[in-house]
């Protein structure tokens, strides 16, 4: 693995801790907001709005989606069987594929340009 490799990783490591910590901190602060709407309709009222419930739902979905993809992650990664390096082979297939259509595609535009320059630039040339 190269530096800049490492550099990323060690910046996922750290967008994972301050996540962890956030929503642990959410669910300290929804945790004491609930016991406190337990005694007061108001509040009880104000904290199942729909603004707020769409919002936890929001994070509800994204956390399920994130617990599902890290199974699958940790699947690949710690998976020693033949369906482990099967899809970690395919997965390597798909990043080649998808860096071979973005060159294919940043070519195609440079091509483009270059076209678009030379008629911009003998419009009004004459004819021999």
């Amino acid at each position: 693995m190269d530096r800049d490799q490492m550099a990323s990783m060690d910046e996922i490591h750290l967008r994972i801790l301050r996540v962890t910590e956030d929503l642990r901190a959410i669910q300290q602060e929804l945790n004491c907001a609930a016991m406190q709407a337990a005694s007061d309709p108001e509040m009880m009222e104000t904290l199942s709005g729909r603004a707020e419930m769409d919002s936890l739902q929001v994070l509800k979905s994204a956390l399920d989606q994130m617990r599902h993809f890290l199974w699958f992650y940790m699947q690949v990664m710690t998976s020693d069987s033949e369906l482990g390096d099967n899809i970690r082979r395919s997965l390597r297939q798909d990043e080649t594929q998808r860096h071979d259509e973005l060159l294919q595609e940043q070519f195609q535009n440079a091509t483009d340009a270059i076209m678009l320059r030379f008629l911009a630039e003998n419009k009004h040339r004459k004819p021999n």
